[in-house]
């Protein structure tokens, strides 16, 4: 981010104004930033201007109280932030205006962010690509012919695409990893429960809190870490984000696919970057990477969809995403749904009136055998990693797909959802760019409130592999 010692030659006023810069050149093409609040953010930076003009403490007073003062954020459109839209691309919610921040997008702000503007997501936060009735469809700044991902991938446009430095993403299947991945940036999907998921929607129902994370979305690696401790708030004593990690005394595994017959089969491109990554690893820090294979993961799924199913302690079931479709009228009937789509008079996308179709086949009850190939996957996963070993796994099958091509591949998520479930904290990694010019990267995956250890890991990464690269001429 913008650091301390290069304030002292560059105002806050001039750095905002190079972001909104970037955001009004870029964004007629990404799509990606849906509401701007501008001139407020001028505003916010003059007002830095002159806090620090008028600091008698010295700037190191200045720089530990407000550690981000001043430097530029966009924020996922399914958070609130005070006076702007917060819709998360549901039609019928056209004209809600957020009247607080949500807890982490407040911190970021108490800590001296100053946020841009809110970006898009896919309808109710619920498909990998960000695409709704109310905003239209946002655009990979690498091809503006492939999907960002979703469901935070006006984020990951935005940031990939230079018109932001630092971002927040929600993920509850892969919604801040497969953007980060698709648009060649870092991101972090915290051990659930550290940073509060309080007031995005939807709102969370039935055990999903338990899988749904929210963190950090950035170009550099260098600032997962202190956005992390900042978001976490009151909570941050749960992770070590102060224990200096030595990478030499990890213990490291790669997981190469998941053996899921649903997917597509991890790439070459993805296979060889893997290995890659692999073989760097053993030949900087001297260590052996292990490859392990979990046959449950084939089931990975099934596990998500079941388990994302689950009523709460009193037994209460999620909302269904029909009810929530609906809002804030009855509930959608996906069949009717389905023939007004086909003659062009819904306002819902095909991929949620897909998600409302697949919803009408669950069963009351779930699968015992799944529930026990889970538990039986959870055991041998977290005594593999305890609290010194991380493994690396495929982020998805493949490279940012084409517009509409996730439809067709629809499993493919379940790269990145498996890890929900397994409450597992992830650190997404880019790894340069494919021969067509496409962001590479890998999953990074460490025990429960071992974040620490997959962001330690995210540094050596970026320094050996290039980290973000600037799509440039390509858009």
């Amino acid at each position: 981010t913008v650091s301390y010692s290069t304030r002292r030659n560059v105002s806050s006023v001039e750095v905002v104004q190079a972001y909104i810069d970037r955001i009004q050149e870029v964004n007629p093409l990404l799509n990606a930033v849906v509401k701007d609040r501008f001139a407020a953010a001028l505003q916010e930076a003059a007002q830095v201007d002159k806090l620090i003009e008028e600091e008698s403490g010295g700037e190191e007073v200045l720089e530990d109280r407000l550690p981000l003062l001043g430097v530029p954020l966009s924020v996922k459109e399914a958070f609130a932030l005070q006076g702007m839209p917060f819709t998360a691309g549901l039609f019928s919610r056209r004209g809600i205006i957020a009247n607080v921040d949500a807890p982490p997008v407040a911190l970021l702000k108490r800590a001296g962010a100053i946020p841009l503007g809110v970006t898009n997501t896919s309808e109710l936060c619920m498909w990998m690509e960000s695409h709704n009735h109310l905003y239209g469809i946002t655009k990979n700044p690498y091809d503006l012919e492939r999907i960002p991902g979703g469901s935070s991938g006006g984020e990951g446009s935005i940031l990939g695409g230079a018109g932001a430095v630092i971002g927040i993403g929600s993920d509850i299947g892969g919604s801040i990893r497969m953007p980060c991945f698709f648009n060649g940036i870092f991101g972090h999907k915290t051990t659930p429960g550290v940073v509060s998921s309080d007031n995005q929607y939807p709102p969370f129902s039935g055990r999903q809190e338990e899988y749904l994370s929210t963190g950090p979305m950035c170009r550099y690696a260098e600032d997962l870490l202190p956005m992390l401790k900042i978001m976490a708030g009151p909570n941050a004593h749960m992770l070590s984000l102060n224990t200096k990690v030595d990478l030499k005394k990890l213990r490291f595994f790669t997981v190469p696919h998941s053996g899921c017959l649903l997917t597509t089969p991890v790439s070459k491109e993805l296979v060889d970057i893997q290995k890659k990554v692999v073989e760097r690893l053993e030949a900087d820090l001297g260590v052996k990477v292990q490859e392990v294979h979990f046959p449950e993961l084939r089931y990975g799924f099934q596990m998500w969809d079941t388990y994302l199913g689950l009523p709460d302690k009193e037994g209460k079931s999620p909302r269904a995403f029909a009810a929530l479709l609906g809002e804030p009228g009855p509930p959608v009937r996906p069949l009717w749904e389905l023939l007004k789509w086909m003659l062009g008079k819904s306002k819902h996308t095909m991929a949620a009136i897909g998600l409302a179709l697949m919803e009408m086949t669950h069963v009351s009850k779930p699968s015992s055998s799944i529930i026990q190939k889970k538990e039986k996957l959870q055991k041998e996963v977290e005594e593999l990693l305890g609290n010194d070993g991380v493994f690396l796994y495929p982020s998805h099958p493949r490279v940012a797909p084409k517009h509409h091509h996730p439809l067709f591949t629809f499993f493919d998520f379940t790269y990145t959802g498996i890890l929900n479930i397994l409450g597992l904290p992830v650190t997404q990694c880019p790894l340069g760019l494919s021969e067509e010019g496409l962001p590479l990267g890998v999953q990074v995956v460490a025990g429960k409130l071992q974040d620490h250890l997959t962001l330690a890991l995210a540094l050596y990464l970026e320094k050996t592999f290039g980290g973000w690269r600037d799509p440039g001429h390509r858009f």
